[in-house]
């Protein structure tokens, strides 16, 4: 009798459930950034993958819950690739200005996410804080990081990294909702460019700085 070795791994029923895991948020965040979340009807999503409304409810309770997963997994990918591009770095400069382009890009390439994200804000404002923060928050520490690392270099002022971080990261998070309501006629390497540009040198000449 020959035997048959099984593969090392996970199970099949848990690579079964990731799988029908992902599918499911993948339609979600379609059907809610094209419909709303009010006017999303989750037998659309069930239709749309040829399985039953239960199925959908076995692995997310409500939609309520079957929403915020949507969010949550684009606000992973979204901060996984942040990260992949950073890392490709170690020269802190070079880690802000690439995060810099990477968030730019991203959202311009997934406007669904950034739709959720205002959807979030319409549909939920009794939450104490918003999905798009809390996920920011858990990285928060590595993003101060890369900016003690500049001041570390000593190439700029002795500035509050707290500051600093406030500066890029509100100029990204307005930057990323502006070209998502009114579109942008320059490129997002254009854009990326004048936010490093003007934080790194600021508008004025050295002789005009205030005294």
């Amino acid at each position: 009798m020959v035997t048959v070795a099984k593969k090392a791994g996970r199970p099949a029923n848990q690579e079964l459930r990731e799988r029908r895991i992902e599918e499911i948020l993948a339609s979600a965040t379609r059907a809610f950034a094209q419909h709303g979340y009010r006017n999303t009807d989750v037998q659309t999503i069930a239709d749309e993958l040829a399985i039953g409304k239960g199925t959908v409810y076995r692995y997310f309770p409500s939609k309520q819950e079957l929403f915020f997963g949507a969010v949550d997994r684009g606000m992973s990918r979204f901060l996984e690739h942040l990260t992949c591009q950073a890392d490709q770095h170690t020269d802190p400069l070079k880690r802000v200005g690439t995060v810099v382009h990477a968030y730019l890009s991203y959202f311009d390439g997934h406007p669904d996410l950034v739709e959720l994200l205002i959807q979030e804000r319409s549909e939920f404002r009794d939450r104490e804080r918003n999905s798009y923060f809390l996920h920011c928050d858990e990285r928060i520490g590595r993003w101060h990081d890369a900016f003690r690392n500049i001041l570390a270099s000593g190439v700029c002022r002795d500035l509050s990294v707290e500051s600093m971080f406030d500066v890029v990261s509100n100029l990204l998070y307005g930057t990323m909702f502006t070209n998502f309501f009114q579109g942008h006629e320059r490129s997002v390497n254009e854009q990326a460019h004048d936010i490093l540009d003007i934080f790194y040198r600021g508008i004025l000449k050295p002789e005009h700085h205030p005294k």
